[in-house]
């Protein structure tokens, strides 16, 4: 049930059936106090310096952009660096630490898919999920960050930061719950657009490639995936964040007779463990040196 809402919402939002263009039309006007109470709420905070240069990249709207691939890109790029992250779909709550300069400290059920990812990749940061962005800021701070990267924090009006968003193309415009938008770009707040295939772009290579391979995948949005698969026998879409079991692996390496399950990295890290095989559709992002040249005017500059 949770599965074929979560897909349907997605369709909704960014691909809809002619019923679903009327909902969202019959819709516009709790669209319309939504918004205007997201810009009460931007009018009303006053950002909060830390004394750390804080970096959010983000989106306007719900579903994935690529944020992850992103972020592991840029924070590879500097020393003295932290990542906080709100930590979806973990099965623990408030501040942890889940990695350190040097070690991971905890296994994906307490840091949640994404937090794992940049433990993983980004092999010189210190990796924070914290439901509460500013403790988890102090935090990172207290362990010696002077760079912060905050994933996906543009609503948090009252943390003084450089906004990064990326463009996320949708036909629909409006705000929730007509469309799939959270926030505006609110006149007065900076931040800078960042378009995918200009700004940055996409590298992907499969690892542990085999000839019968069956797609597996827990991302918002997973038609993305499309141009840079592989042929592959089925694919097996789940909502996102979702906690696979070994069982339902199984099924499919059965349904299929594949030799391997095709996943991202997203999946890769909860399903390891398992000891099936798998293949990795390892998703990178090139950064235009414009981009580092923003980030680096940010830093240089006294507050």
């Amino acid at each position: 049930m949770k599965k074929s809402l979560v897909f349907w919402v997605e369709e909704y939002f960014y691909n809809p059936t002619l019923l679903q263009k009327l909902i969202s039309l019959l819709l516009l006007p709790l669209s319309w106090l939504y918004c205007f109470l997201m810009w009460l709420r931007f009018k009303s905070k006053t950002p909060e310096n830390f004394n750390v240069k804080v970096i959010s990249v983000g989106n306007l709207s719900v579903g994935g952009s690529g944020k992850t691939p992103l972020v592991t890109a840029l924070a590879l790029k500097y020393e003295n660096v932290a990542i906080v992250l709100r930590g979806y779909g973990r099965e623990s709550q408030g501040l942890h630490v889940i990695k350190d300069k040097q070690n991971i400290l905890c296994d994906v059920s307490v840091s949640g898919d994404e937090a794992m990812i940049y433990a993983r990749k980004v092999q010189n940061a210190i990796v924070i999920v914290s439901e509460d962005r500013k403790k988890g800021i102090r935090k990172a701070k207290e362990m010696g960050a002077e760079i912060v990267f905050l994933d996906d924090a543009y609503s948090k009006h009252d943390i003084k930061k450089l906004d990064l968003l990326i463009e996320v193309d949708s036909e629909n415009s409006s705000c929730l719950p007509s469309g799939p938008f959270r926030e505006r770009l609110w006149l007065g707040k900076e931040a800078v657009v960042l378009k995918d295939g200009v700004d940055f772009k996409r590298v992907v290579v499969v690892k542990d490639r085999c000839d019968k391979m069956s797609l597996l995948t827990a991302i918002a949005r997973p038609q993305r995936l499309d141009k840079y698969l592989p042929e592959v026998l089925s694919k097996n879409y789940f909502e996102d964040h979702h906690s696979f079991s070994k069982e339902e692996l199984e099924d499919i390496l059965s349904k299929d007779s594949s030799d391997s399950l095709l996943v991202t990295y997203k999946d890769f890290v909860k399903v390891e463990s398992f000891g099936l095989p798998l293949s990795l559709l390892d998703l990178d992002v090139e950064v235009d040196a414009k981009v580092f040249e923003i980030i680096g005017n940010y830093i240089a500059k006294t507050d």
